[in-house]
């Protein structure tokens, strides 16, 4: 039997998890009976969103000329933010399916996962889907993929994955064209951990492709990276469901538990080895995620009010729970005044944020209160010492600071021609600097731009799909770090900074960042018997004020005629008591005030 291991990659929404639900039908993987739309997204928040976020590695047999082939497939995510499960699935495999739309044509996302292949030596099979359209495009996307990839036109397989038009032609093109697995180096057992999922009856179970050797049941295996060791329990491979098997041969995928109670004993990227016959060198295995955007996650009231435990431990238990299943974003215990105790996580990117988020609430049951985005800086102070920080209230005092680098990505976009001048000027404004611009097709270009991280994470995406009316994508990959005009922004309130509200910003754009802040607060600050000053501030100097006027009590009602300076006493005695009031007072800041600003990641 001949084994053939491969990744289904694309941008996002081009037809990915359709695909392989029709190769699972055609395959007799799946009956009719059993198949659904989008059979291996496992997650609710998968099938709403109509995205893939983990990849799913499955098993399927084809035959091809009187010989059974067992295919290997991994269907991956599409979208930037989870490029890791890409890059983690393509080492596991030989081959990749790459699946264009032939009504959109190809996009930044297209183009950043077909290097990732070439890159890992991968042979790559072009699939033109959903031709089925009344809009479909087929011959100029052909034309396109040959332009910007460089993979010759007449090669593109026309397929359409909701019909099942063209499945057939596409398995046998993946038996012909697609290379075996590499011979064996070694005959000891070498596999490779390319992910794990946390199952509350098996604890962690680990997804391995054989590379070497061949794992059996019983056997007693060693992790080379972090030296533990564990008995295997059980084996087997998804056919899309779970079916046990007594061995995993070489060049098989599947997966394996052996009782492992944490995901800090397993390791993605990581040699299996059997403990009495340990291979003499590891596989190469990846380099580990770099979390590109922070922020903040505390506990709302609400989790309190509504007769739950201690919120901080809840968020805790969510928090490590979704660690298991995901091991690419990182947290650690942060507190803040104003929003008590809670966690400073890390992510891949946006996306990543908002559906980490999503789940915590989901499968967690916990009301989360999220701070405003950040990215990492690099602060080089005085003595010539450097630090990294992710939270604006850890940056030293601008006295002992001598410069401050942020993150500057390369950023690519594909777009119609006619948005280019809206796209430039768009780029401009967020301190991009213009590197190339090239031709794809008679209606769109790619731009190329360097551009400060920190100008992406808020709004930039949502005005990208505005600008081009929803037909412009975007890829982004992080070159370096940059020195520029940057500064911590502190917001005080009656002349008390409020840690949780600064910011790090370049100074060109400080005042207006500001302004907006101080706005929102204004609006939900309550007023007092005196009069409450917002100020932002760069060092020692104010760049933006608010006020809120003070309440007035009518201390003269109660004067009917008279003297006229009966009046004039009471109001004076009021004003000394005003001032009085203002230098000992302190101004109570609701916690809706902070959601409020912070909903808007300014």
């Amino acid at each position: 039997m001949q084994v053939r291991n491969f990744s289904i990659i694309a941008h996002i929404d081009h037809g990915k998890s359709t695909l392989a639900d029709r190769l699972l039908q055609a395959t007799k993987a799946v009956s009719a009976r059993e198949a659904r739309d989008q059979l291996l997204d496992s997650m609710d928040l998968e099938r709403e969103r109509g995205i893939t976020i983990k990849a799913s590695a499955v098993t399927v047999h084809h035959t091809y000329k009187g010989e059974d082939f067992q295919l290997n497939f991994i269907d991956t995510p599409g979208h930037v933010d989870f490029a890791y499960e890409v890059s983690r699935a393509l080492t596991a495999c030989e081959g990749a399916v790459l699946v264009v739309d032939a009504t959109q044509g190809v996009q930044a996302q297209t183009v950043a996962n077909a290097y990732l292949a070439v890159g890992n030596d991968l042979a790559l099979i072009p699939v033109i889907n959903k031709i089925d359209l009344p809009a479909a495009d087929p011959d100029t996307v052909a034309m396109e993929v040959e332009q910007v990839l460089g993979l010759p036109a007449e090669d593109c397989l026309l397929v359409s994955a909701k019909t099942g038009q063209g499945i057939q032609e596409l398995l046998d093109r993946i038996c012909e064209r697609l290379p075996p697995p590499r011979p064996q180096q070694t005959d000891k057992l070498r596999a490779l951990i390319f992910d794990s999922i946390y199952d509350d009856y098996k604890g962690v179970v680990v997804y391995v492709r054989v590379f070497d050797g061949a794992l059996r049941m019983g056997d007693k295996i060693r992790m080379m990276g972090t030296g533990r060791t564990f008995t295997v329990t059980e084996l087997g491979r998804n056919t899309p469901f779970p079916q046990k098997v007594r061995e995993l041969g070489f060049s098989e995928v599947g997966y394996l538990s052996a009782s492992i109670k944490s995901l800090g004993d397993v390791r993605v990227g990581d040699t299996i080895t059997l403990e009495a016959q340990p291979a003499e060198e590891a596989l190469p295995g990846y380099e580990e995620p770099k979390q590109m955007v922070f922020c903040d996650f505390y506990p709302s009231s609400s989790g309190a009010e509504s007769g739950k435990k201690g919120d901080f431990e809840t968020l805790r238990d969510a928090i490590e729970r979704l660690h298991l299943n995901d091991a690419s974003f990182t947290y650690e215990v942060q507190h803040s005044e104003a929003l008590g105790f809670g966690f400073r996580c890390g992510f891949l990117g946006l996306l990543h944020m908002d559906i980490v988020q999503e789940r915590l609430e989901r499968e967690g049951g916990v009301d989360v209160v999220q701070t405003a985005p950040t990215v990492t800086y690099q602060v080089v102070k005085t003595d010539g010492t450097e630090l990294e920080i992710h939270n604006p209230a850890d940056l030293p005092d601008g006295s002992v600071v001598q410069a401050i680098r942020e993150p500057i990505v390369k950023l690519e976009i594909i777009c119609p021609t006619e948005n280019i001048g809206e796209l430039m000027r768009l780029c401009d404004g967020r301190r991009g600097i213009f590197k190339a611009q090239k031709f794809v097709s008679e209606g769109r270009q790619i731009l190329d731009y360097e551009m400060p991280l920190a100008e992406i994470i808020y709004d930039f995406y949502d005005k990208l799909k505005s600008v081009t009316r929803g037909y412009g994508t975007m890829d982004y990959e992080l070159i370096g770090f940059r020195e520029d005009r940057l500064g911590k922004v502190s917001i005080l309130v009656n002349g008390e900074p409020v840690e949780a509200l600064s910011l790090i910003c370049h100074r060109d754009n400080a005042e207006q960042r500001s302004r907006v802040i101080l706005l929102k607060l204004r609006k939900q600050i309550d007023r007092h018997q005196f009069e409450i000053a917002l100020q932002a501030a760069i060092g020692g100097k104010i760049i933006a004020r608010e006020s809120i006027s003070a309440l007035r009590k009518n201390v003269t009602a109660k004067c009917y005629g008279g003297d006229v300076t009966r009046k004039r006493k009471l109001l004076e005695k009021q004003k000394e008591g005003k001032k009085r009031m203002k230098q000992i007072g302190s101004v109570s800041i609701p916690q809706e005030a902070f959601m409020a600003i912070l909903d808007q990641g300014d």
